[in-house]
């Protein structure tokens, strides 16, 4: 167990949850430029990009075992990674509700429920693309919604749910099926394609 918690780097990752909430509740409102390729622009907030860094850190921290070792090992460490991620999700989620009720800002439902729904994508991209590809294709998720998500009046569409207020229950219900998703993906499939050993 304390091996896994090392390799897995759990408490730098408990730190990235804390600190994304953190700054998101700080600077998280503060918009970025960035130009839309599709429709109107709107408002692209820090809090939007921010969220994803527990969610490539869970990634890192996965991609730092041994996967065929871990594939024959007697405990399930699938499951556990499983676990890690979704609980990441549901102190970001509950952080998140604390704040606003605490403060009344809707950056921090954004906060909360962006981190849920980058996990969800994390976990169906690790196992199809392995760890690295998954980061990079995670981290371009927030810049093509930025460019192509907007709609008229620069309100964003009903799939880039990242850029929807924090009052959109349509976006929570995403990233909820995201995540659920995610969940049901990762129990299933272990590793991509082109990495699965067939010597032996």
């Amino acid at each position: 167990m304390t091996w896994w918690l090392k390799v897995r780097a759990v408490p730098a990752l408990i730190a990235a949850v804390a600190g994304t909430i953190g700054a998101g509740l700080l600077v998280g409102g503060s918009e970025l430029p960035v130009p839309a390729l599709a429709g109107q622009a709107g408002q692209f907030l820090v809090g939007h990009l921010i969220t994803l860094a527990p969610a490539i850190l869970l990634l890192f921290g996965m991609g730092r075992g041994d996967l065929r070792t871990e594939s024959v090992a007697s405990r399930a460490m699938r499951h556990w990674d499983v676990a890690l991620a979704v609980s990441v999700a549901v102190v970001g989620l509950l952080a998140a509700v604390i704040c606003h009720v605490l403060w009344r800002t809707d950056i921090a439902m954004v906060l909360g429920r962006n981190i849920a729904g980058y996990v969800g994508l994390a976990l169906i991209l690790h196992p199809l693309l392995g760890h690295r590809s998954a980061g990079a294709a995670l981290a371009a998720v927030p810049l093509l919604c930025a460019a192509t998500g907007w709609g008229p009046g620069g309100r964003p569409e009903p799939w880039a749910w990242l850029l929807h207020p924090g009052d959109s229950v349509l976006a929570l219900a995403a990233a909820g099926a995201t995540l659920l998703v995610g969940t049901t993906v990762a129990l299933t499939r272990r590793k991509p394609p082109w990495e699965i050993d067939t010597a032996s």
